[in-house]
């Protein structure tokens, strides 16, 4: 397999902004080329039958077939270790996809997982329906303002926590140190959903996480144009002192002449597992085009999301004073019950730029979403442009209005992302669709 981890301790210690921009992306040592470039192949040319068996039985690493491993692919997994502060990663197809591919490593039929309760639409179905009716992992859903909560539902068959660092859509942010250390001391990881914070406004392994994992399709692409997901390995996690809940990688793989990955790869054993196991069995790989279009997406991270971020501020300070709304769900604003959280996880305080607001009785949210002009009204976040949709009738239709109500998503919220235009026009856009409404 290819390169999986940033190149030396030195690279390790640059800035932000260095890493996004350098970490996986060298010259080319062939042409000379400084632009990453595009490997469109499905499979690569071994110098000679020893290297071809080296690589596929994992005594070295390389390049084979582009399901489980592609030079492009690989430049995109080093950098987003890199800026997560991770020991590997694996690039997947979607967001969607990198979650099946860390549960299918750690989980049996019948073992659960401790979920928050505040998240998106798709990963609720995900965990709570799909992933049980194929493959008997019950999700136990719990609200996560409460770490205690989280405690409290962890059983003898519970494998893993799962939290999104910013809740999607209603800006819900949980107390990762807390939740980590209940989940140390159950002896099963932290998996987090960075998606919206993205590692510009938070590194859940600085707090105890052991895994994240991110849709690369948002903020980190940045353009709306290219589809993936990405799991980072923290490297930490003890996986042999808990041997007995998670076999895949403390047992001897019968696939790999008996290698036990917790003990062949012990800084990266999640990362290896889940391209030599994970993307050869399930065949989520993301591919080489999305792969590159994501690369120079992260170039501009940090600057995309400090503008994200300060016009975001300005419009929920807006709605907040405007007349035709009841609420506004922003973690920067001082009134949000987020707010301390935000200032202890978030850098700056910011409190990223997808949250939602809700209309007062008697104005229709939809019509207000329909009367958007600057706005594009579909089902995506972390866009350039600014973003609008209403979930209830949309990303989170498949809920019941109970489940819509605990989720943050009730008939009368609209969620937004806000994107890096002039903030006057933002706000002028939104105050006409409300006047309309």
């Amino acid at each position: 397999m290819g390169s999986t981890t940033m190149k030396d301790q030195t690279a390790a210690q640059q800035g932000f902004e260095t890493l996004s921009v350098h970490a996986g992306a060298a010259p080319d040592p062939t042409t000379g080329a400084r632009t990453l470039p595009i490997h469109q192949s499905a499979a690569f040319v071994f110098k000679d039958a020893k290297q071809a068996a080296d690589i596929f039985q994992l005594r070295e690493m390389g390049y084979s077939y582009s399901r489980l491993t592609n030079p492009t692919v690989a430049a995109l997994e080093e950098r987003i270790a890199a800026l997560e502060g991770g020991t590997g990663a694996t690039c997947t197809a979607s967001g969607l996809s990198g979650h099946l591919l860390i549960l299918f490593t750690l989980m049996n039929a019948g073992d659960e997982i401790v979920a928050s309760k505040k998240l998106y639409g798709g990963t609720a179905n995900q965990l709570g329906l799909s992933f049980s009716r194929s493959f008997g992992w019950k999700t136990n859903f719990v609200d996560p303002t409460n770490p205690d909560n989280f405690r409290a539902a962890i059983t003898d068959r519970t494998r893993a926590i799962f939290v999104e660092t910013l809740s999607n859509p209603e800006g819900v942010i949980v107390d990762l140190e807390a939740i980590a250390k209940i989940a140390d001391q159950a002896g099963i990881p932290l998996i987090v959903d960075n998606t919206i914070a993205t590692p510009y406004l938070c590194r859940p392994f600085e707090y105890g996480a052991s895994i994240v994992v991110h849709s690369t399709t948002k903020f980190l692409n940045g353009q709306g144009n290219a589809m993936g997901g990405c799991v980072v390995d923290g490297g930490k996690f003890d996986w042999m002192k808990h041997a007995d809940k998670f076999p895949a990688l403390t047992q001897p793989d019968k696939g790999y002449n008996g290698i036990i990955f917790a003990k062949q790869f012990p800084t990266m054993p999640v990362a290896i597992h889940n391209h030599a196991v994970g993307l050869r069995d399930l065949g989520m790989n993301q591919q080489p085009m999305n792969a590159w279009i994501t690369m120079n997406g992260i170039e501009t991270l940090s600057m995309r999301m400090e503008r994200h971020c300060t016009n975001a501020i300005k419009v929920a300070e807006f709605l907040a004073n405007h007349a035709k709304v009841a609420k506004v769900n922003h973690s920067a604003l001082p009134s949000s019950p987020y707010n301390a959280l935000a200032k202890k996880y978030l850098r700056n305080g910011w409190g990223g730029s997808v949250f939602t607001f809700a209309v007062k009785d008697g104005v229709d949210a939809g019509k207000a979403v329909q009367s958007v002009k600057l706005f594009s009204h579909l089902a995506n976040i972390g866009d350039t442009r600014s973003l609008i949709i209403h979930p209830a009738s949309t990303t989170h239709a498949q809920m019941s209005p109970e489940q819509q109500k605990s989720a943050g998503v009730g008939p009368e919220v609209v969620r937004l992302s806000i994107g890096i235009e002039s903030v006057e026009d933002i706000i002028e856009d939104l105050n006409e669709a409300l006047a309309g409404a």
